[in-house]
């Protein structure tokens, strides 16, 4: 497993984070299974929000542990809040923001967060709300840290200028067959749908700030369209690329989907959202793996791209 400091702060965390989305959909034995799996592999993250499954998710993972202190210890924990699904808005008012932090505790049974993202940008966000949500929880010692996701710099810039804490982290959506954040700058000045800047330049912004970028879906197409791996239909020149790449370290398509993003010297976490530990052990044997610049350009034009 490889590991890095994280952005301005003192936890050294694993590249590779298990998300925990779809826990739901596990026994508390399956999911014990599963997050003890990612723990003997070398992943000391752990992704959640308030969202996945209502709640349902993150106590699952602190039942699946027996949480305790020792066990919390020896592991980061990140949440997030800000969408109030069932209602369908999004919503970082001050008061919803304590009001899920205190929620997301209870839930996975510890006295802290690690890391506190804000999911999505609210267009009707107040930063000194922000602020003064975040002074409280840091002083409190209910959250170490703060970050974002899905978000631009613009709105990055916006927050931290109200901010006594500096953002750490933003998380993305960020695959193989999923790239934007990369195209707009290899066909900068191009007249061809690959230059539209649809990112603002997040990943550029993000290493200028020291913000640690954290992918999420790096095996999907599109916005949850479905994996891009093994789909021969729709990818057919992507799949063989990387089957003969992975048969080169004999590793699997998985481990080299993986190592593509790790690849980046933006030292990009990738959030595994696996259900099954066999899945979560492949792609645990990308680090093992560090692509050359070819093979990560060969990866990069067979999912479909330009490199003028």
């Amino acid at each position: 497993m490889k590991f890095f400091p994280l952005s301005d702060t003192n936890l050294e965390v694993s590249s590779l984070v298990l998300g925990c989305m779809r826990l739901k959909q596990l026994s508390i034995s399956e999911a014990e299974s599963l997050i003890r799996s990612a723990i003997e592999q070398g992943i000391n993250f752990f992704d959640h929000a308030d969202i996945y499954g209502h709640g349902v998710c993150e106590e699952i993972f602190a039942e699946a542990l027996q949480m305790n202190p020792s066990i919390r210890e020896t592991m980061i924990l990140q949440s997030k809040c800000g969408i109030r699904s069932k209602e369908n808005y999004y919503d970082l008012s001050k008061e919803h923001i304590l009001r899920s932090v205190d929620g997301i505790l209870k839930r996975l049974q510890t006295d802290y967060l690690d890391i506190l993202l804000l999911h999505r940008p609210d267009p009707l966000v107040e930063p000194d709300e922000v602020a003064e949500a975040f002074d409280q929880l840091h002083s409190q010692g209910k959250v170490k840290y703060f970050g974002v996701s899905n978000h631009t710099p613009a709105q990055i810039e916006l927050l931290q200028r109200s901010l006594p804490h500096k953002l750490i982290v933003n998380q993305i959506q960020l695959s193989i067959a999923h790239t934007p954040v990369i195209d707009s700058g290899v066909s900068f000045n191009m007249k061809v749908d690959q230059s539209i800047n649809r990112d603002s330049s997040i990943v550029d912004y993000c290493r200028l700030n020291n913000i640690t970028l954290q992918a999420w879906s790096p095996f999907q197409h599109g916005f949850f369209k479905g994996p891009f791996l093994g789909d021969t239909t729709n990818f057919p020149e992507l799949n063989q690329i990387i089957d003969t790449i992975a048969k080169k370290y004999e590793v699997t398509n998985t481990a080299i989907a993986t190592a593509w993003i790790e690849r980046h010297p933006a030292n990009i976490q990738v959030i595994l959202g696996t259900t099954k530990p066999e899945r979560l052990l492949d792609a645990c044997k990308s680090s093992g793996v560090t692509l050359t610049r070819e093979e990560w350009y060969q990866i990069y034009k067979a999912a479909g791209n330009i490199v003028p």
